[in-house]
């Protein structure tokens, strides 16, 4: 595949990402710049630049003399991550309960109903869908730029370490539980309500995690 010379390096890094967040990049994977550039037929310059703004994110680490690496995921990473995106989004839904109109809540109670259907059916990746743009929708509502960019670098964190939270045992029921509690609060204009609400659904993900861990660690131990 041939890139065209506009903003050359913010399409290799926009491939790179994609890449990463595929698995096609494992995490702590090398990344041959050699190789890079004549898959995707680029000279150096541009790469190097496109490394850095991975780099920036978080997505890559490099280490002096040995070039780039993809950027693993720990689990003091995650215990780091889950509660300050869970004080930025409980920020967004108290926003939100303040921003909503009408018809916005009409959106969010078609998207609810469709995360309720996808929940009863066990519809995981549906599921998953349909909760991203919930959060998505909740954050657009709280109007604020910086919050939302906030927001998507950390996600862009959490997405490396392909997180499967709703595997847990009755994570999937727990979670639209959660959901529903913060779209109740929406419902009633209630801010303070719909922040807490969302911070607990963002600290029990958290928590869920750590469960499916412990268990897969558990089952491979014996």
């Amino acid at each position: 595949m041939r890139l065209v010379p506009n903003s050359l390096h913010q399409e290799v890094a926009g491939t790179l990402r994609e890449q990463i967040f595929a698995g096609q990049l494992a995490p702590g994977s090398f990344l041959d710049e050699a190789a890079l550039c004549e898959g995707l037929q680029i000279s150096r310059t541009p790469l190097r630049e496109a490394l850095k703004v991975l780099t920036a994110e978080g997505l890559l680490r490099h280490e002096p003399r040995r070039g780039c690496f993809v950027n693993e995921v720990t689990e003091q990473d995650l215990d780091e991550i889950f509660p300050v995106i869970a004080l930025l989004e409980g920020r967004c839904a108290y926003e939100a309960a303040r921003n909503a109109t009408d018809a916005d809540l009409a959106a969010l109670t078609t998207l609810h109903e469709r995360l309720n259907g996808h929940a009863l059916a066990g519809r995981i990746n549906d599921y998953y869908a349909t909760n991203f743009a919930i959060h998505e929708a909740i954050i657009l509502l709280a109007n604020n730029r910086w919050l939302a960019q906030t927001i998507a670098d950390l996600r862009k964190i959490l997405k490396l370490a392909r997180l499967q939270q709703l595997h847990a045992p009755g994570r999937l029921a727990q979670s639209l539980s959660e959901h529903l509690a913060v779209f109740a609060a929406l419902k009633n204009r209630d801010s303070e309500g719909a922040e807490a609400s969302m911070r607990t659904h963002l600290t029990r993900q958290r928590e869920a995690l750590r469960e499916l861990t412990c268990s897969q660690r558990s089952r491979v131990a014996s």
